[in-house]
Order: C-alpha cells, then structure tokens, then sequence
C-alpha cells in the first residue's frame, strides 16, 4: 500500500478521498443498537473516526480501478460529494475534492470508461454530473442496479442530478443482480442499505483481491460487529445479512476491504469482535 490518505494505492486500486466532516447525528444515535464493548472494539479499529462529544467523523471516498496491462482505461467506483451546488450540499462537506485529486493520480476523465454507482445517495453521486447537466465523465456509462433506479423517488435530488442527465446522455446503464463488468471486476448486489445497494469484487491473480463496500459497511463499529444497524439503513434486517456475508466471505478468502467511510481506506475484514 503505498500514498497518504488522500490519494492512496493498493495495486491497481486507488483511494481517492473526496472528503472529510462530520456526521450530522452522533455516532450513538446513527448506530444505536451497538453496546460498550462493541465501541470499545470500534475504538481500537479506527481511533479517528471518534471526534469530541460522541462525534462521528467520516471520510467519503472513491475508489479507481486501473484496466489490466497499463491500457489507460479506469472504472471508478462512486463520485463522491461533488461540487459546492450538488444535491449532497445539505449535509455533505461539500465541494469534494474529487477533480484535483483524479489529475494528481494520473487519472484523464475521459480515461474513466465505467462508473459504478454502488447506490444512489447524494454522497456517492455528487460528480456523476455537473451543474449544467453533463454527465462529468463524458466517455463513461455509469452503472447501477435497476432496483435502485426504480426505488428512487422523483422529488429526490439525485433523481434531477444525476439519473435524468445520464439517462438523457444514454450514458446510465442498469442491471440486474450480480454483473461482470469485465474480467476481474464484478459488481455483487448487497442490498439493505438500499434497495439497490451493490459492492465491487476487484479479482487479482498477482494480489489479494478487494471487496469495495460501498455503504454495506459505514463505520468501525459494523466492521467490529457486522449485527449492528445504521439508523439511515432502508431494510436493516436485509443490510445486516448482505453485510455478515459479505465480510464473511472476505475473511474466508483473505481480501481487503476498501471502504468509502471509515478513516483508512482499506482495511482488513472481521467477522468477529475480538
């Protein structure tokens, strides 16, 4: 693993932190099922998530994936918080950081050919678009399951900022269930969080492969005890089983997990507290 927290790398993997703030909800209320020693295992996994006075601080964070064979070809997977005028500027640390840290990468958007959308909340969408429109990735098709595109009431924000543009553009894409984008990248639905909620199986036969969470997976605490829920969880009996057996899987076969959330961002599975 090599960079700062900004913009770190783990193979072909690249961490891209397009921001940092905190929760608008204590970490107790957003996570009120979790008991002392499950706080106490949280602590220990990721000390910098606790800010003063039960604060939750967060990272929000994409995640690029390099073509096989030095191509110059990208997936990227979320688009962050966006710009000061997107739809997460209610609550989100906003404007993300994304665009700067794409050309400090190395990164050209028109060398983006796939953006996965793990779902459709404001601080996973917020570059899907600009503000005029546009789709910010002009060569790429944005990918999300169809369960969450029809779950996804009209008056919400993404709807006039991300999924109408990119429907108009012909550049949204919907699937259904689990999809291979291409060889080594598989999207794998993890509902609960959302309707549509899907995770991405990064396959490395020189590596450890990764699991990219999305939002199965939003805080220390679950990854200490995968039964607690998340207060903003759609189905959280559906959120808890995707996200037991997705870390359980990960622990079974050794793969890292990159998260958008949590302080670091990519961290070793449990599935266990200790």
């Amino acid at each position: 693993m090599t960079g700062s927290l900004d913009l770190a790398r783990d193979g072909d993997v690249t961490a891209l932190l397009d921001a940092t703030g905190v929760f608008f909800k204590s970490a107790r209320d957003a996570f009120p099922g979790a008991g002392a020693a499950d706080w106490a295992a949280a602590a220990a996994l990721d000390p910098e998530a606790f800010g003063p006075g039960d604060a939750w601080r967060l990272a929000f964070r994409c995640f690029a994936v390099a073509d096989p064979g030095g191509t110059g070809g990208w997936t990227l997977i979320d688009a962050g918080v966006g710009p000061a005028e997107g739809p997460g500027a209610p609550w989100c640390p906003v404007p993300g950081r994304l665009p700067e840290l794409l050309v400090t990468a190395g990164i050209d958007r028109a060398d983006v050919h796939t953006v996965v959308l793990t779902h459709l909340h404001e601080d996973h969408t917020g570059w899907a678009a600009d503000s005029a429109g546009q789709p910010f990735f002009p060569q790429a098709r944005y990918v999300v399951q169809r369960a969450e595109t029809a779950a996804l009431e009209r008056r919400d924000p993404v709807w006039d900022w991300v999924v109408e543009p990119l429907r108009t553009a012909g550049q949204l894409h919907e699937v259904e269930g689990r999809h291979r984008l291409r060889p080594g990248v598989t999207l794998l639905p993890t509902p609960g969080h959302t309707p549509g909620h899907q995770s991405v199986l990064v396959e490395r036969p020189d590596g450890r492969d990764v699991l990219v969470t999305g939002d199965l997976l939003v805080h220390a605490v679950q990854l200490a005890a995968p039964g607690v829920a998340y207060g903003h969880e759609r189905d959280p009996a559906t959120a808890r089983a995707s996200r037991e057996e997705l870390l359980a899987r990960a622990a079974d076969s050794g793969a890292l997990l990159a998260t958008a959330h949590l302080s670091r961002p990519f961290v070793e599975p449990r599935t266990a507290p200790a």
